[in-house]
């Protein structure tokens, strides 16, 4: 099986013991690519030295989280964004909504969200977006990208079915986490519900590692767990599966993972 990890935070100090032996054993599992994500100016940094080390292996974003939205400062960060995306960023991101933890007031994170959209718009690049407890705000802010011909995915998707539509609708993507091989998912309708041309696999490392290794420290190689749970609820091999979610991956980033 080939598969492209479409979200890992390996710039995470979870990974500084051991993080070139987690990679190899992502490439050992059948890694064709790596999107390390920024999610943070700092953690953009980090990942973009992560990627210069692993040419055409590892690739990395740039965004402000939606918990830090509080913090953001456009005359500051939007430069500080720019400069990343000119070195090759090659996604917006992590950013986005998110009402659950309410670390950021609402009104916060909307302008941070949208400043990080306009500047996608502006370099033609991908947005990684985090939504959670936001379904109303997230739907309305995408569907207007969409519209702007901004596109993106929605990461470790967890539903629900009208917020999947809105952005299957505005040309997005999305993507599904070890979340969906948890005893509690129940939402193998969601899975179903994408387009071949539209679904991806990620880890979110270190974080939500996948049965049967729940509660460990996730790493990008159990992708490979999460794309055979995709490919069980899809009906497909895991093969194809694999095939899949790295040439969406490669289509959403443009990046060009490593096949052989």
């Amino acid at each position: 099986m080939r598969f492209v990890d479409s979200h890992t935070h390996l710039a995470d100090p979870a990974f500084d013991g051991d993080r070139d032996v987690v990679i190899g054993r992502a490439r050992d599992a059948g890694a064709a690519a790596l999107v390390c994500v920024g999610e943070s100016i700092e953690r953009a940094h980090a990942a973009r030295a992560i990627a210069a080390a692993h040419p055409g292996f590892i690739w990395f974003t740039a965004g402000v989280h939606p918990h830090d939205a509080a913090g953001f400062d456009p005359a500051r960060d939007i430069p500080a964004l720019t400069e990343l995306l000119q070195a090759g960023a090659v996604a917006v991101g992590e950013c986005g909504l998110d009402s659950h933890y309410d670390h950021s007031p609402a009104p916060l994170q909307r302008r941070a969200f949208a400043a990080q959209l306009a500047l996608a718009r502006e370099f033609g690049k991908a947005v990684v977006v985090h939504t959670r407890e936001a379904v109303d705000d997230t739907a309305a802010m995408v569907r207007e990208a969409g519209n702007a011909g901004v596109r993106g995915v929605l990461h470790c998707c967890t539903g629900p079915a009208p917020l999947i539509e809105t952005a299957l609708e505005a040309g997005w993507y999305i993507s599904f986490s070890g979340v969906v091989t948890f005893k509690k998912w129940d939402g193998d309708d969601l899975v179903r519900m994408v387009p071949a041309d539209r679904i991806l696999a990620e880890t979110d490392a270190p974080y939500l590692a996948p049965v049967p290794n729940r509660s460990k420290r996730n790493e990008p190689a159990w992708t490979a767990l999460t794309v055979a749970r995709l490919a069980a609820v899809r009906g497909v091999g895991d093969a194809e599966m694999g095939l899949r979610v790295t040439e969406n991956a490669a289509r959403l980033f443009g990046i060009a993972p490593v096949t052989t």
